[in-house]
């Protein structure tokens, strides 16, 4: 198979680099083998100097001085001094161990030559009189070589100037100049010299040999990891899917080709309940189910359309060349049953269900970021409704800029003390007592002043932030409640959204922060929604069940507005039913309003539940809901939510109307 040109252009570059890289890094190991030479060079020349040096020290102690009787040599040498000194040193001359010797006087003057060279010449260099001082001095020279020497410069000598001293003492009587061949010395030493200069140059290259191996390494190293960071900067590191800049990148360009005939959709796949999966089974369970679901989402994908990994459990989908919505349904729709496949994990039947929006281009939008945006809107109606795959709808954008710039500063304001909460009394109508109050919260905001919750809770229900802020309301309203009734028996009602009731560490949130604050959890009723319980029903009940045992009381919040099933209701352990406001403000106007009003308090009652009217404004309708034996009414007839300080005098207002309107004995 041919290779493409590219590739082999690359290769080629890569090989011509490392043909610089080899050459150039040569050159350091030339230069550091040039030194080291040199100074071999020089180890070897001072190894001469120091042989020589040993020699002539030898010579000088078994040669000249028994020849002499002691005296300066100033005088000059004695005729038997002459002859013994000729006899001594005839077979170092003949022998080849010396090339010339010379005696001078401390003076420096030539008083014996082995040639007879130089006698009578006084020293015209410092290396005589040096050695007349006691110093040892050599060099490396040619005999002939010094000024007044006679004939034709000579062979390679080491030149050495040796103090003469007498036997029976150290004192100086003359110098000894020699010259010893330096060939005998170099070829001594030449065969190890050899011997160095080859494993130097030896260790040289395989110095130079491993540097380009490690290069070699390394340099693969680097290519596999540039590679594999190349590769992470546009895929998942879990799964080896797209990532989200890629997943714009491809999402970009398929919607800048889709036409009303060719339509594009952008979708976002969200797990249902993988949270609970990685609490319960651990978080590298949940990577392997998420390595697991990709690898089958991938599988099942058409050829030419795109899956990423968006984050957390959260995928993202682009599909091309579609003719409507309805063939986007039916293709997410089964990549929906693909994720609802039973699987095995660590042994445990797992079946995943997932919530899917989408959005159509050019329908929908011609812009991919706008479009994955609208996408996550729907999955997110799709979750809250619990209806599979979702088109968008402009109808399901809830928030603005403004909104969502309020969601974005609530972290801070919780952080910064700007929330606070009001309260709204709920009264009994059997004994005309108040019996709770519910916390509402508010936002000081620094540059908008007080805002309601309708302003900013609904977004920030969407975002974990719903989290800080319940354990807010739950740690404020706690803390307030001994000054709010010091007898101990007002409660207070706390309102839960349906993302913190599916949480799986909700019910130890809730005990840890009344612990924390030292609140009796009887006093607390946390209000909940029905759609909040059929967000995620046996998780409901699971948690319901447990704040119920560790004494906490459950409210069905709006109820009539949604769709609980009675059966599933009944099962609950809950005390309280609030009837929708909707249905109590209607119930004058409209009998089958008040007959759903009736009906509800008959049901809460049969069930074993107290019931609660909210949206109680007039007399009227607060007499009515007597005379329907509803237990305990809300609303702005007794008092519209007001701030902590406000509400002692608020409580004494509300228990003065319910004593003049109804105080009365039941039947």
């Amino acid at each position: 198979m041919r290779l493409p040109r590219g590739i082999i252009g690359a290769r080629h570059a890569v090989r011509r680099l490392f043909a610089v890289y080899a050459a150039v890094s040569l050159v350091p190991v030339l230069i550091l083998g040039a030194t080291l030479l040199g100074l071999l060079g020089r180890q070897a020349d001072a190894h001469g100097m120091a042989e020589a040096r040993a020699k002539a020290d030898l010579l000088a102690h078994t040669t000249i001085v028994p020849a002499l009787d002691g005296s300066d040599l100033a005088a000059g040498l004695s005729s038997s001094e002459q002859s013994q000194l000729r006899a001594n040193v005839r077979h170092a001359v003949t022998a080849g161990l010396v090339s010339r010797l010379r005696i001078r006087s401390l003076a420096g003057i030539v008083i014996f030559s082995d040639d007879g060279t130089g006698l009578g010449e006084g020293a015209d260099d410092g290396e005589a009189a040096e050695a007349a001082r006691g110093e040892v001095v050599s060099k490396l020279s040619f005999l002939n070589a010094d000024a007044g020497d006679s004939g034709p410069r000579g062979p390679r000598v080491v030149e050495t100037y040796l103090p003469l001293r007498a036997v029976d003492s150290s004192r100086p009587v003359g110098v000894l100049e020699l010259y010893l061949p330096y060939a005998p010395i170099a070829a001594d030493i030449a065969h190890g010299r050899r011997a160095l200069t080859v494993a130097l140059l030896a260790g040289l290259a395989l110095l130079w040999v491993c540097l380009l191996a490690v290069s070699v390494s390394v340099t693969r190293k680097l290519r596999r990891q540039s590679a594999a960071n190349g590769f992470l900067a546009s895929h998942d590191a879990l799964t080896g899917m797209p990532n989200r800049s890629q997943f714009g990148e491809r999402a970009a360009n398929a919607v800048a080709a889709a036409t009303a005939s060719r339509q594009v959709a952008v979708a976002v796949v969200d797990l249902d309940r993988f949270k609970e999966v990685n609490d319960t089974l651990g978080h590298g369970n949940g990577d392997r189910l998420l390595i697991m679901l990709a690898e089958r989402l991938e599988l099942n994908m058409r050829e030419g359309d795109t899956i990423a990994r968006l984050g957390g459990d959260e995928f993202g989908v682009v599909l091309s060349g579609l003719h409507g919505p309805g063939e986007a349904v039916e293709v997410l729709s089964r990549l929906r049953a693909t994720v609802a496949e039973p699987l095995q994990l660590d042994g445990l039947p797992l079946a995943m269900e997932a919530s899917i929006g989408f959005a159509l281009a050019p329908d929908d939008g011609t812009d991919a970021d706008a479009l994955l945006q609208r996408a996550d809107v729907a999955m997110y109606e799709s979750k809250r409704q619990h209806l599979g795959v979702v088109h968008y709808r402009p109808d399901f954008d809830q928030y603005d800029s403004t909104t969502l710039t309020l969601v974005g500063e609530l972290g801070q304001a919780i952080a910064n003390g700007e929330l606070v909460l009001h309260y709204q009394p709920k009264g009994s109508l059997s004994d005309g007592t108040v019996t709770a109050v519910e916390a509402l919260v508010r936002w000081q905001h620094p540059k908008r002043g007080l805002l309601y919750p309708d302003a900013f809770l609904p977004a920030a229900e969407q975002t974990e932030l719903i989290d800080e802020l319940t354990r807010w309301v739950l740690a404020s309203a706690g803390e307030a409640l001994p000054a709010l009734d010091p007898t101990g028996q007002l409660a207070v009602a706390i309102n839960i959204s349906a993302r913190s009731l599916a949480r799986a560490d909700f019910t130890e949130d809730v005990l840890t922060v009344l612990a924390e604050h030292q609140v009796d959890p009887k006093r607390v009723i946390l209000e909940i929604t029905e759609t909040s319980l059929m967000a995620d029903p046996r998780r409901a009940a699971r948690t319901l069940d447990e704040l119920h045992q560790a004494g906490v009381r459950i409210s069905i919040d709006d109820f009539g507005a949604g769709q609980t099933s009675l059966g599933y209701l009944a099962t609950l352990p809950i005390s309280e039913l609030k009837i929708d406001k909707a249905f109590v403000l209607a119930m004058l106007s409209d009998e089958r309003n008040a007959a759903i009003v009736r009906s509800v308090i008959e049901l809460g009652h049969s069930l074993g539940f107290t019931v609660t009217a909210e949206g109680v404004e007039t007399t009227e309708i607060l007499q009515h809901l007597d005379a329907y034996r509803c237990d305990t009414v809300q609303g702005y007839l007794l008092a519209r939510p007001i701030p902590s300080e406000a509400l002692a005098a608020q409580l004494t207002a509300a228990v003065d109307l319910l004593d003049v309107t109804l105080l009365r004995p039941r039947p």
